[in-house]
């Protein structure tokens, strides 16, 4: 462990995972905060269909990058990172543990990795040409510019599509690059399920937050200015639940392809994040505590 570095936490994981509850476990053991790197969270209204802690969860540990954002604005790597890199800072000055947690793995990588990222301004000129293809033509164009992207990213979301595809033309890169190393000491933790059973923890979820809401809050963020093409681009929850609302779907069919909609982007997190050698798999709070006990002893030891 590198001399003066501190230590940040991350808790990564599909969907449904779990990592909320055992995140404000961690962070109060261990004089944490958390930190949600989670990319519709963000997002102000979106509350049910996010999975976002609680109020009453939140009076457990501080919550940061929760709320901070109007939905019928994009908020993206480049925002999150600046503000992420900031509430560090002043979560180490306060002498707690930053826990980043969420399931967007180039969030998390963006921060504990220092990447750099590219100021690419919107170019609307472009945007039109690419807004007049079809979700499988911009995927198959950002498949020959940047395979590793096209990859991961969903590819039903137009929107992200699009300014992938406007970030590499920009900047003729095809990812952004890694610092020299990361300022930090971090210990990145995973959970994972086996498929079957987190297939199973991914219905019981649909069936919960259906039952809290969820389409009440959809429409009232329609209500409230969100358009639809809006809601298409954040995706899953919003993008099914807005096609239902429009009779575009039965309520059958928004149920049955939402629940496989879920299950494709959670296969794809765990794509992600298995690329990450550095990611210790834990199977119950009890690994987690030894492993974060491990580092921080090592880091006063050190220091």
């Amino acid at each position: 462990m590198t001399k003066n570095k501190p230590p940040i936490i991350a808790l990564v994981g599909p969907n449904s995972a779990g990592k909320t509850a055992l995140s404000i476990k961690l962070a109060r053991k261990f004089n944490g905060e958390i930190i949600s790197a989670d990319s519709r969270q963000v997002y102000r209204g979106m509350d049910i269909g996010t999975g976002k802690a609680t109020k009453k969860e939140r009076t457990k540990a501080p919550h940061h990058l929760i709320d901070v954002s109007d939905p019928r604005q994009e908020y993206n790597v480049s925002h999150f990172k600046a503000a992420a890199d900031k509430i560090i800072g002043q979560i180490y000055s306060r002498g707690r543990i930053p826990l980043l947690v969420g399931g967007t793995g180039f969030w998390i990588q963006a921060v504990i990795d220092d990447l750099e990222l590219p100021r690419v301004k919107p170019n609307m000129e472009l945007r039109k040409k690419l807004e007049q293809k079809t979700s499988a033509q911009l995927h198959a164009m950002l498949k020959k510019m940047d395979p590793g992207r096209a990859k991961n990213i969903d590819a039903k979301n137009p929107y992200r599509l699009i300014r992938a595809i406007e970030i590499i033309k920009a900047t003729k890169k095809p990812v952004p690059k890694l610092a020299k190393s990361s300022p930090y000491n971090v210990l990145i933790l995973g959970i994972k399920h086996s498929l079957p059973k987190l297939k199973n923890l991914i219905d019981r979820r649909l069936k919960k937050r259906l039952a809290q809401g969820m389409i009440a809050e959809v429409k009232k963020l329609h209500d409230n200015g969100v358009s639809w093409l809006r809601m298409e681009s954040i995706g899953l929850e919003y993008r099914y639940i807005s096609q239902y609302l429009r009779k575009q779907i039965t309520k059958e069919q928004m149920t049955d392809q939402l629940r496989q909609a879920i299950v494709h982007y959670a296969k794809r997190q765990l794509t992600w994040f298995n690329k990450d050698k550095r990611i210790h798999w834990i199977k119950n709070q009890t690994q987690a505590e030894k492993l974060i006990t491990n580092l921080l002893k090592k880091y006063a030891d050190n220091n």
